[in-house]
């Protein structure tokens, strides 16, 4: 189970009552984690994070730059500017950021939520996830 549609379900279900916020987390023993990112950023700056990020899981572990220059044509893509993005690793900043925060939260594992605080680590059904954002729902209206 892919944690992409059901965070996409959440956010369409709760549509102006959460905020999405994704931070990169490539693993270090991963051979392409971090092109994989910067792929995923990449295709950000055009539009197009979600459709990037299905592809990257759905043939995951073809993740070299020739495999996501391939899935970047397949997004329609400008090529020339996604190239020069995971070539110059234009996201490496925020890529080492986000990697550093996850560190001093002590996350080892992805996908990571935080509900308003709470943790919940792991894939988790869309109906698990929607009972927490429930619950915090009611709490923020007292």
């Amino acid at each position: 189970m892919a944690a992409g549609p059901v965070v996409r379900k959440i956010v369409d279900t709760y549509k102006g009552k959460v905020r999405l916020v994704i931070k990169n987390y490539p693993y270090k023993y991963r051979d392409y984690a971090h092109i994989a990112a910067e792929a995923s950023l990449a295709a950000a700056d055009q539009g197009k994070y979600w459709e990037m990020h299905d592809l990257l899981l759905k043939n995951s572990p073809k993740l070299d730059r020739e495999s996501l220059i391939k899935y970047a044509k397949e997004l329609g893509l400008d090529l020339k500017m996604f190239t020069a993005s995971i070539d110059s690793k234009k996201h490496a900043a925020e890529i080492e950021r986000d990697k550093q925060a996850a560190f001093d939260m002590d996350l080892y594992s992805t996908p990571t939520y935080f509900i308003n605080g709470r943790k919940v680590v792991g894939n988790r059904p869309y109906e698990y996830l929607k009972q927490i954002i429930e619950e915090e729902l009611k709490n923020v209206k007292k």
